[in-house]
């Protein structure tokens, strides 16, 4: 049996990023995984395992295999979850390929945000109140109080990090900031605008203490990462990129809507409990990563992780954003392609994508020099979350 260490990451694919894509969810998830397969330089036949996650607003493994007309299908899996498993997705793919339950196993992710269900949308919270996707009974608490949507619970947490560490919104615009700089050197990017201190600052109120700005762009796509053995990648079209190492967890006290309300700390995130492990599975050290594509739901989700992945200390990654140290010449290069502030809601997984771009070279103007290892996070400030270490050491 072979270990996650030999698995690797042979081919992605995507389709474009929108505000209406013209498309049902199934036929862009279709297109993202045919996409991944050519890349990859295999027949879409090949493919014999799928993975995918999603909140009742994407397109399931069993209408996938169908669509793509697969004769055999030895291993799949679907996530009833949010973006704190976008990572969990392709480990969960590598883990599969690596127990021998299947050789060529793809991760996608599709959804129609701007355009139909989207996750924190009013048409989610009517689906949450009727039905039992989620078990626990916090909403009728919540949403009694007006809180009804994941910009007011990050908010929660963002001003728990103020009141105890000094962070501000300058901090916030910060990261913003940086994505759009990124974002303007990626065609994929919907937002390549430049933005300044003051366009931040006109931009409206959400949920205090987050400006529009500081919050993830509604998007219509889907991405999808090919995943195999090691030994079949070095044989296909592209770079292999490794997957060294990966986690899924985080505190168990992760009850509620936003799997972070029973925390004992709001001013830590998932990050506290696996990154160690992480790192160590992996072999290598935090100042050996080229890059960080750290899950930017909103700006202050980005901060809390920098810190608890251990890039800086408490209260320290606003400064290392402002200072310039997360630009793409900085000492970690942070959301190289916009991350979600700015390049696209795909739920993460475009994250990884952007990351496979930067270890192959393939990232155009915004390419980090000399890329060889990069961390994904996903799941923000909440303490449930995933990540991924790839490498083409």
């Amino acid at each position: 049996m072979m270990s996650v260490k030999s698995t690797a990451i042979a081919g992605v694919g995507y389709t474009d990023y929108s505000r209406n894509s013209g498309r049902t969810v199934e036929r862009i998830a279709l297109e993202a995984v045919h996409a991944a397969a050519a890349d990859a330089g295999i027949p879409v036949s090949e493919i014999d395992g799928l993975v995918t996650y999603g909140l009742c607003d994407t397109s399931y493994t069993g209408v996938i295999a169908t669509g793509l007309g697969l004769k055999r299908l030895d291993y799949f899996c679907d996530y009833s979850a949010g973006g704190n498993l976008a990572s969990a997705a392709v480990l969960q793919a590598a883990m599969a390929v690596a127990t021998g339950q299947a050789k060529c196993v793809v991760a996608y992710r599709a959804l129609n945000g701007a355009t139909g269900m989207r996750y924190g949308g009013s048409g989610w919270g009517n689906m949450l109140s009727t039905t039992g996707l989620l078990s626990d009974a916090e909403p009728q608490f919540l949403d009694t109080s007006g809180i009804t949507m994941p910009a007011q619970h990050f908010a929660l947490l963002a001003r728990r990090h103020m009141v105890k560490y000094g962070t501000t919104n300058a901090d916030f615009a910060a990261v913003a900031m940086t994505c759009r700089d990124h974002a303007a050197k990626n065609p994929r990017a919907q937002m390549r605008k430049p933005m300044a201190l003051a366009d931040y600052e006109a931009s409206p109120w959400i949920a205090e203490p987050f400006r529009l700005l500081d919050c993830c762009l509604q998007s219509d796509g889907a991405c999808a990462v090919l995943v195999t053995s090691l030994d079949h990648a070095k044989d296909l079209r592209q770079k292999p990129v490794r997957i060294l190492s990966g986690a899924i967890g985080g505190s168990p006290r992760s009850r509620g809507v936003m799997w972070t309300n029973y925390a004992d700390e709001h001013a830590e995130c998932f990050a506290t409990e696996l990154a160690d492990g992480l790192f160590a599975r992996a072999g290598v050290t935090r100042a050996d990563m080229d890059f960080a594509q750290l899950y930017d739901c909103f700006t202050y989700s980005v901060l809390v992780q920098l810190e608890d992945f251990g890039f800086c200390e408490k209260g320290e990654s606003g400064a290392f954003f402002r200072e310039g140290r997360a630009s793409l010449q900085g000492e970690l290069p942070v959301n190289t392609g916009g991350g979600l502030l700015s390049e696209a809601y795909i739920h993460g997984l475009n994250c990884v994508v952007e990351a496979v771009d930067q270890l192959r070279g393939h990232g155009g103007e915004r390419q980090v020099a000399g890329a060889e290892l990069g961390l994904v996070t996903a799941g923000g400030a909440a303490h449930s979350g995933s990540a991924l270490i790839l490498g083409v050491q």
